[in-house]
């Protein structure tokens, strides 16, 4: 396999980029239409990526019989921690009567179930952009040639590790059956990318909001998945994973219309929050203690008791500090108070914003004026035969 030399800086690392599973079925179909229409085996395919970077992918497997021809390339994701990297992507390329060319799913590529998406319901979960990558190269190689035969392609993308694999992703959730997505906008994979995430929170709450739903349950990571489960009894099925970015996952819900949003967070990224920092990665910002520390001193702690919440390493042991001194109540409710207030502002109108924040070691330790009628909206109720759960509301 050969490995795309493209590096980009991410924080102070420098990461190599990788290729989509758009450019890798885009280059399989190019080959296997070469191999099917002029007998020609190629070692390689260039492909030029919506991003403008050209990208050489090897061919790594080949079959053909009589009207088809096969190619698979294995995915190269690079530095970027993707669950995709090195599956093998297959392209079965067919002779049709239908002009033109067709693209289709076959095994590993999932099934889209729900409305909302970029595909309709029944298709096969390849995204437009890598449809369209997919067309050119197909229909490259019909312009190089005739196609005894027939005037037109069938091409099927393969993933067979994908139906595996989609246990590891959003699909399921998402109404994408069967497998996993071919995915990619740029065509080529940058690393951690900012903008790969915040897609997918907007993608998970477009499926919610085509389901018709209203309210919002955003939780940062697995803490917040784990608590809002366990100690809130709340219905964690649907819940939005936002990881730290708190300001982009209002703007979204605020864009597709939900009305109401209620976030479970941990004190050490809701702390921030409250001091106005939506986006809570330690690379962009880490002030915890710090507003832990000035919520404590305006609420009237000791002066030993802020100097301790300062020099503590953990948001836990701030809190314990607060605890010694009878101090955490006052200092929670002022924290919660001016959490509410940013999240308003950034929400400016167009959606309520609630929050409960808690600790793992001290349990809930406050929640904005609105979040029990959401708590209650979010509750369990009852479970289907299969365990889970639904909300208990719209």
């Amino acid at each position: 396999m050969k490995r795309l030399e493209k590096y980009i800086n991410v924080g102070t690392k420098r990461m190599r980029c990788g290729y989509t599973t758009g450019t890798c079925a885009a280059a399989a179909t190019r080959a296997a239409a070469e191999l099917l229409l002029h007998g020609t085996l190629v070692p390689a395919v260039t492909v030029s990526t919506p991003s403008g970077t050209d990208v050489v992918v090897e061919i790594e497997k080949h079959e053909a019989g009589d009207g088809w021809a096969q190619c698979a390339v294995q995915k190269d994701a690079g530095d970027d921690p993707d669950v995709t990297d090195g599956v093998l992507v297959y392209a079965r390329v067919e002779r049709s009567a239908e002009p033109g060319v067709r693209i289709d799913g076959g095994i590993g590529v999932g099934r889209v179930t729900a409305e909302g998406l970029d595909q309709p319901v029944g298709a096969a979960a390849i995204n437009s952009t890598p449809r369209r990558m997919i067309a050119e190269q197909a229909e490259a190689a019909l312009q190089a040639g005739a196609c005894p035969g027939g005037t037109g392609l069938l091409v099927t993308i393969s993933i067979p590790a994908g139906v595996e694999l989609a246990a590891k992703t959003f699909n399921p959730r998402l109404g994408i059956e069967g497998g996993i997505s071919v995915l990619g906008t740029s065509g080529v994979v940058r690393p951690m990318s900012e903008d790969a995430l915040i897609s997918s929170i907007e993608l998970q709450m477009r499926t919610l909001r085509a389901r018709g739903e209203t309210s919002v349950l955003v939780v940062p990571g697995n803490y917040g998945s784990d608590f809002a489960r366990s100690q809130l009894q709340l219905d964690t099925t649907d819940a939005v994973s936002c990881s730290n970015y708190f300001g982009a996952t209002i703007d979204a819900a605020s864009m597709l219309g939900f009305e109401r949003m209620l976030i479970v967070g941990h004190i050490g990224k809701m702390a921030k929050v409250a001091g106005g920092i939506m986006n809570t990665h330690s690379r962009v910002a880490d002030c915890r203690v710090e507003v832990l520390a000035a919520h404590a001193a305006q609420a009237g702690a000791p002066q030993d008791a802020v100097r301790q919440v300062m020099a503590a390493a953990t948001t836990d042991a701030a809190i314990e500090a607060l605890a010694a001194c009878g101090a955490t109540e006052a200092a929670m409710a002022s924290l919660v108070q001016s959490l509410a207030s940013k999240l308003d502002n950034r929400a400016s109108g167009a959606l309520k914003v609630e929050a409960v924040v808690f600790s793992n070691a001290h349990g809930t330790l406050g929640q904005t004026p609105g979040a029990e009628a959401l708590l209650q909206s979010f509750a369990i109720t009852s479970a289907t035969p299969a365990g889970r759960y639904r909300f208990a509301g719209k």
